[in-house]
């Protein structure tokens, strides 16, 4: 399997980890990770660290005297966005078999004038598919938790979740999980409101949301419990998927338990794509001493070897 893993922000760490995670895999016949991006940052980031280049594919797009690792500049965030659509058109193009995207920064990209809200937005609009019907899903340690809604107020994620939505996520869940290779993938469903609103006790978002949308998906053949309040379902953990309703409920179970580690997989889409659920870490950029780790997990996710 052809894996391209782009650079991300170029002053960032991701150069770095992403040549320590192409290194890891340099012996391994069925995964073969391609660097993509500037050609000169990776062969300067490779030489920094005494190794070797290893494969890649140029994408040209940081001029040599905007390269600075640890310096947040628009310039950096142009050509990350500049690395994700060559590499999403070589998945698109059957070159790669999947795309792993190292970490970005949302305002280095949105001072060079795009608007970026991460890396869901863009891969919808490079691969023509409607934003609303691209979800996240975060995967760490067997816990994997896909999000109905993700960066934007919980008020306005209230106002925009319909069953329809929820149907779409968790159809979205099923399709990547037969990409991965479980076939028929047991699916949570958390509630919005604690207990997911105690018959209507607590609210009667889940009597018109989430009830209508988990009855529609168990006619559909579909293996899914709930809704049930997200704290009972994680500590019961009897399921391949969950689907959280809002960013926290998703993000802060998956964080607790790998801080630096999990990946951010992009469900919906015709290419498989994951990021890397932690940041650029300019404060570390250019010092040898980032972890690739949430990389090389990242790339066992959309191998499936994890």
């Amino acid at each position: 399997m052809r894996i391209a893993v782009t650079l991300g922000d170029p002053n960032g760490i991701g150069p770095e980890i992403a040549i320590k995670a192409a290194n890891h895999f340099s012996r391994h016949e069925a995964i073969r990770p391609v660097l993509v991006g500037d050609a000169h940052v990776i062969r300067a980031t490779a030489e920094r660290l005494g190794v070797a280049a290893p494969d890649l594919i140029d994408a040209p797009a940081l001029e040599p005297t905007a390269f600075a690792p640890g310096t947040l500049d628009p310039r950096a965030g142009k050509a990350t966005v500049a690395y994700a659509a060559a590499a999403v058109r070589l998945a698109l193009d059957g070159v790669v078999d999947a795309v792993v995207g190292c970490p970005h920064s949302e305002t280095a990209v949105n001072r060079a004038g795009i608007a970026f809200s991460g890396y869901a937005g863009l891969i919808a609009d490079l691969t023509a598919t409607p934003r609303d019907r691209v979800f996240m899903m975060l995967a760490a340690q067997g816990l994997r938790i896909a999000h109905v809604t993700l960066h934007e107020s919980v008020a306005a994620a209230l106002t925009r979740l319909t069953p329809d939505l929820v149907v779409a996520a968790a159809e979205a869940i099923v399709a990547t999980a037969r990409r991965l290779g479980v076939e028929r993938p047991r699916i949570g469903l958390f509630g919005i409101n604690p207990h997911a609103g105690e018959d209507g006790l607590f609210g009667d978002d889940d009597e018109r949301i989430t009830k209508p949308a988990a009855a529609h998906l168990s006619q559909a053949g579909l293996a899914i419990d709930g809704p049930i309040g997200a704290d009972l379902l994680l500590s019961q953990r009897r399921h391949d998927f969950y689907l959280a309703m809002f960013h926290d409920q998703g993000h802060i179970p998956i964080k607790l338990l790998s801080p630096l580690r999990a990946s951010a997989l992009l469900l919906g889409l015709p290419v498989l794509f994951s990021s890397v659920a932690h940041g650029c870490a300019f404060d570390i950029a250019g010092k040898g001493v980032a972890d690739a780790t949430g990389v090389i997990e990242t790339v066992e996710l959309l191998a499936g070897v994890a």
